[in-house]
């Protein structure tokens, strides 16, 4: 039997945020407002152009460094989905993607259809965070491949690939970061004439959301974390026991699941006999290219493993393949098909991320915070990722440029506009309890987990509907959750023909 799913809520009341509410709530609708940025019609479309979306498009141009604003400047991509309604909010959605490196335009129409009910009254706006996407993206050049990086840990080489990948950089990363990208933010929503924004972020883009709302508190109006970071958290430590912990319940599931139990019977210590071959040997493997099918000659040891089952992970979709998976490679002496799927995922990654916005941010937010002595652990060791990520964060920030950073970044917030909180059960990197902490420095806000997911929860029917009822509402107090009692993790793949019935 699956679990129900989570809620829970927070409400405490101060009377400046009353105040500060009800104005807001007076700014519900009207005519559109009047735009400095000329828009023109264009085309989103998603990672590998499977999807587009019809929008109104604009560069805005602003300073690299904002210290010095007679310097150079870059252009940002913003975008502008209409309000189907002729007598549209005079709030809008803006979208903010996750990473960090991915653009927010790309992200968005892979997943326009989440977004359709808060369409037909609000105009949805995305910016592609400077260095992403349209803006000025910091990919690493055309001599490196951005799936290299995916596919080893091995720190001499991430430093080497990370040296390489400055020299080709079309900007600054100094000028990348978090605190630099708020700014950016505000000059496109007053740009565009909004007086008022709501704001949806995933993954990334929740620290992204809680920073804008920490410097430009008149302006948000409601706000949706998805897969949720708390200020106060810095990515790393928790890498390991969390990819852990979800692989255990993952495969704890398929042992629950009498299909899946009889199917692979032996599931955990295939997962263990393939860990201990591959940390004593890596495997050479001639694996079918996912694209072309053409042979691919590649090593697979600790580093590739343990990516392909954190990567896996990530969705509920993809987890549900890791018990043939891994049956067929350590039962059956087969594999080619987990390091197939690893190939597929990394480099479907690895072409969304801007590798170098990427670095900007965790090498000036997060690494620097990070106690080498502290996270010598059992909890970090003893995980199939053990300390390799760590060491390899480790090894490319070492010579990486430090940029702009904010004092109280990763100062706690209280937040005081109606907050809605998603996540999944078996999220690897941003689990149920971050979002938890969060909920605690709220004063109006729900919190809901949905059972046996991964990371990201917009592509569920119910949570898009939860979305738009609290945009539209802004009254985390009155969104039924049960809708999510409907919601179910992918069955599992019982052989490669497709998922069980």
């Amino acid at each position: 039997m699956q679990p129900g799913p989570r809620f829970s809520r927070s409400r405490w009341w101060a009377a400046p945020a009353l105040a500060l509410l009800a104005t807001l709530g007076a700014c519900a609708s009207g005519d559109r407002p009047a735009a400095a940025l000329e828009l023109e019609p264009c085309k989103l479309e998603s990672d590998g152009g499977l999807q587009s979306v019809e929008a109104e498009c604009a560069a805005l141009s602003v300073p690299e460094d904002r210290n010095d604003p007679s310097g150079r400047t870059i252009e940002l991509r913003v975008a502008v989905v209409r309000a189907l309604s002729r007598d549209a909010a005079s709030d809008p959605l803006f979208v903010l993607a996750g990473g960090p490196g991915q653009a927010a335009t790309q992200f968005y129409a892979a997943y326009a259809p989440a977004f359709s009910r808060v369409q037909r009254t609000r105009d949805i706006v995305l910016v592609d965070q400077r260095g992403t996407g349209g803006s000025n993206a910091l990919r690493c050049g055309d001599a490196l491949d951005p799936t290299d990086a995916l596919e080893t840990l091995d720190p001499a080489q991430l430093r080497a690939r990370a040296e390489q990948c400055l020299r080709a950089l079309p900007g600054d990363p100094r000028h990348y970061t978090t605190s630099i990208a708020v700014q950016d933010l505000d000059e496109v929503r007053a740009a565009l004439g909004y007086p008022h924004i709501n704001l949806y972020g995933v993954s990334y883009g929740t620290r992204v959301a809680q920073h804008y709302l920490r410097r430009y508190p008149v302006q948000v109006r409601a706000l949706v974390l998805d897969g949720a970071v708390p200020p106060e958290i810095v990515l790393g430590p928790d890498t390991s026991p969390e990819a852990q912990r979800t692989l255990d319940a993952i495969l704890d599931r398929c042992q629950t699941d009498p299909r899946c139990a009889a199917a692979f019977p032996d599931v955990v210590e295939s997962f263990t006999a393939l860990l201990a071959r591959v940390r004593q040997d890596p495997l050479a493997l001639s694996v079918p290219d996912p694209t072309t099918a053409r042979p691919v000659e590649m090593s697979f040891g600790v580093e590739q493993f343990g990516a392909a089952l954190r990567l896996l992970s990530y969705s509920d979709e993809t987890a549900a393949m890791l018990p043939l998976l891994l049956h067929a490679a350590a039962a059956e002496g087969h594999p080619e098909p987990l390091a197939a799927q690893f190939l597929m995922v990394a480099r479907s990654l690895g072409s969304q991320l801007a590798e170098g916005m990427h670095n900007a941010v965790v090498c000036t937010e997060d690494v620097p915070f990070i106690d080498a002595e502290a996270t010598a652990t059992p909890a970090i060791t003893d995980g199939y990722l053990g300390t390799l990520q760590l060491e390899g964060l480790a090894a490319i920030c070492a010579i990486w440029p430090h940029g702009a950073l904010d004092q109280d970044l990763h100062a706690p917030l209280r937040i005081d506009v109606p907050l809605l909180l998603l996540s999944g059960e078996l999220d690897p990197i941003t689990p149920p309890r971050y979002a938890e902490q969060i909920l605690a420095q709220a004063s109006d806000a729900l919190h809901v987990v949905l059972p046996g997911h991964g990371h990201g929860q917009l592509a569920d029917r119910c949570v898009s509907r939860l979305l738009a009822e609290f945009i539209a509402s802004r009254s985390p107090q009155t969104l039924d959750p049960a809708c999510a009692h409907e919601s179910r993790p992918a069955p599992f793949f019982l052989d490669f023909t497709g998922t069980a019935p």
